[in-house]
């Protein structure tokens, strides 16, 4: 457990029929005590790791396509990484049927020493038809994608993802440690187009950081809040908070729910800022701070003097999006992009 942290705010009896919307929109983490305690899966949790294995074995769709399972060495003490030189990674990638993972979890469970085994972010309703009719939660105004989690003692490096997270430890026990967006220069993020898992993470490790050569995640840890989830507890993860996870069982599953606060048709941000890096950070500083006020006038400080004077039925891509300029825009810049 890192130092300095401060614990995430906690409420105890939320109804998991009726999660308020104003809390799960509030753009604060949470901790949601027993959120889904009454939820099978974590009763059978609550016996030996046989037991919910068993459970989760009972939803197991015999035609179901292989999962992925991520396998690094015992040395890596769980924490799947780079490798040194961050031209690859610590860890390799299986395609192996539910059924054999799960079975391979048992078997290490019962030994001192064990390769980090980790079946990340597997659709619920693909692998495991009928689970959710018995263990699931409703997200007020959303439908979200519900996935699931299982591995061993293994170490998730802090990144941060767009949509909101609603994360349900239904067995074992998982230590998380947030941290506010605005900690990213303090984080030391690693590369963004060459991830261990899509999305870029600290290259710090939490375990035992260097603060030599990242002397600015002092400050990061100054502003961490951390708590640790038993079998039945959630934590409300906000769009771009930067989340760590720390799995502390021999055998742990998490169910999570990814929303977001705006339509399906709208693109992720990321694209956008993968290509601003293409196409402004590299120009001459004078055009590059020309481009600034630009951004701020139509993006992120839009108002009146940004369209008012421009007839409301032909303001086109200034004028509010729907799905149908959406598309029509995208059809546009893959038309530039591919040229």
């Amino acid at each position: 457990m890192l130092p300095g942290t401060s614990p995430i705010g906690e409420l105890a009896d939320v109804d998991p029929r009726a999660i308020p919307s104003d809390l799960l929109q509030s753009g604060k983490p949470v901790v949601l005590r027993g959120l889904v305690a009454n939820w099978p899966m974590v009763q059978a949790s609550r016996g030996p790791a046989e037991a919910s294995v068993a459970y989760l074995r009972g939803f197991e769709r015999a035609d179901a396509p292989p999962v992925v399972a991520t396998v690094g060495p015992p040395e890596i003490g769980g924490r799947f990484f780079y490798n040194d030189d961050l031209s690859g990674f610590n860890f390799r990638q299986e395609h192996v049927p539910l059924g054999v993972a799960l079975k391979t979890l048992l078997k290490y469970a019962q030994q001192d020493t064990s390769p980090a085994i980790y079946i990340g972010s597997t659709t619920i309703d693909t692998w495991l038809p009928g689970f959710r009719e018995r263990n699931d939660l409703t997200i007020p105004g959303a439908e979200p994608l519900a996935s699931i989690w299982i591995g061993n003692r293994t170490r998730i490096a802090a990144h941060q993802d767009v949509p909101d997270n609603l994360a349900c430890v239904v067995a074992g026990r998982r230590r998380v440690t947030l941290f506010p967006p605005d900690q990213l220069r303090n984080l030391y993020i690693g590369p963004l187009d060459h991830t261990p898992a899509g999305q870029p993470i600290s290259l710090v490790d939490f375990a035992a950081p260097d603060y030599e050569r990242f002397p600015r995640f002092r400050e990061a840890q100054a502003h961490a809040l951390t708590a640790v989830l038993e079998p039945g507890d959630a934590v409300l993860i906000p769009s771009l908070w930067w989340h760590h996870m720390e799995a502390l069982e021999d055998f742990n599953v998490l169910v999570n729910y990814w929303w977001r606060q705006t339509p399906a048709w709208m693109d992720t941000p990321m694209n956008a800022l993968m290509l601003a890096i293409m196409t402004v950070r590299d120009l001459p500083p004078e055009q590059r701070a020309n481009w600034e006020d630009v951004f701020r006038h139509y993006v992120f400080q839009p108002g009146e003097a940004t369209a008012d004077h421009i007839p409301e039925g032909a303001r086109r891509v200034l004028s509010p999006l729907d799905e149908t300029q959406a598309r029509s825009l995208r059809a546009r810049l893959l038309q530039r992009l591919n040229r």
